[in-house]
């Protein structure tokens, strides 16, 4: 049986977002499907003195460029920030869920994506900000692909960085034969993620971060995604890792409503941007 806690949670992550008007229905009204980035995705975008570094958006898996966005993206455009979001990782004859393709090549497709960015805004750098995968795939860039030189900070929103157990449920693949190749040749991104796969033994060989990058990683207590949560934080200079709950004891957000509508770390994400002008997160962080 579900503790009241656990049940409660989808409902306690939709008052806080009807609270300030940003459940799914409102941030869908805010940008019609007719123009899913309107408001981001602005090549004419230059970015200011006060933000001078334009932000790329990195979604997780299954999602896109503009779902995993909608409440996120307007956010901060509306604080004046020039904002990108790019789909990666698709598969053939699969549309609009996408993250699922090996994450070496969805991180080569950040690569390219930055380098359009750049040379659209004129900037220097860019700041990072993903969700789930999206926050952990930046990483291979930074480390492999030259990614650190372009690249300022990186905010994770629930990242699996460490990879994730499923509670267990990815041990069970050993009892299933085949089922690990089915995984890996249908879903490589899934095997990716799978704690001890080759993929992030590779990523976090040597350490986990890369010098010249300010990290941030906001994690959930509730996650039920990346478990246990605390597989998200990173180790290393220039990392600040931060639980949500120690920000607000009542969010009960999970993996999912960390990413698509909780400004309360919407507002941690601010601060790690703009840290010389960063304000305390607490509950009230929702109205800002």
């Amino acid at each position: 049986m579900l503790s009241w806690k656990r049940a409660l949670r989808p409902l306690a992550a939709l008052v806080l977002a009807a609270a300030i008007g940003f459940t799914p229905a409102a941030t869908a009204s805010a940008a019609p499907a007719a123009a899913p980035t309107r408001g981001w995705n602005d090549y004419s975008c230059k970015p200011s003195s006060a933000h001078p570094r334009p932000v790329v958006l990195v979604h997780g898996t299954f999602g896109n460029s503009w779902d995993n966005w909608l409440a996120l993206a307007p956010y901060l455009v509306h604080r004046g920030y020039c904002v990108f979001s790019l789909d990666y990782g698709q598969l053939p004859g699969v549309p609009l869920f996408h993250g699922l393709g090996p994450i070496d090549k969805s991180a080569e497709q950040l690569d390219a994506y930055v380098d359009e960015v750049l040379a659209a805004t004129g900037a220097a750098e860019v700041d990072v900000v993903g969700h789930s995968q999206g926050g952990m795939m930046p990483r291979y860039y930074l480390k492999f692909l030259g990614g650190a030189d372009k690249v300022n900070a990186l905010i994770g929103l629930a990242p699996d960085n460490h990879g994730t157990t499923l509670h267990g449920l990815a041990g069970l693949l050993k009892y299933f034969p085949g089922a690990a190749h089915l995984l890996n040749t249908a879903t490589p991104a899934l095997a990716d993620q799978i704690a001890g796969s080759a993929f992030l033994t590779k990523l976090n060989e040597g350490g986990d971060t890369v010098p010249g990058v300010q990290y941030t990683v906001i994690a959930t207590k509730y996650d039920e995604v990346v478990t246990p949560y605390r597989s998200a934080f990173l180790s290393g200079p220039g990392v600040k890792n931060v639980t949500l709950q120690d920000l607000c004891a009542i969010d009960l957000s999970e993996h999912v409503a960390i990413g698509l509508w909780d400004r309360v770390a919407y507002h941690e994400v601010t601060n790690a941007l703009d840290p010389a002008h960063a304000t305390r997160t607490t509950c009230a962080s929702v109205f800002d």
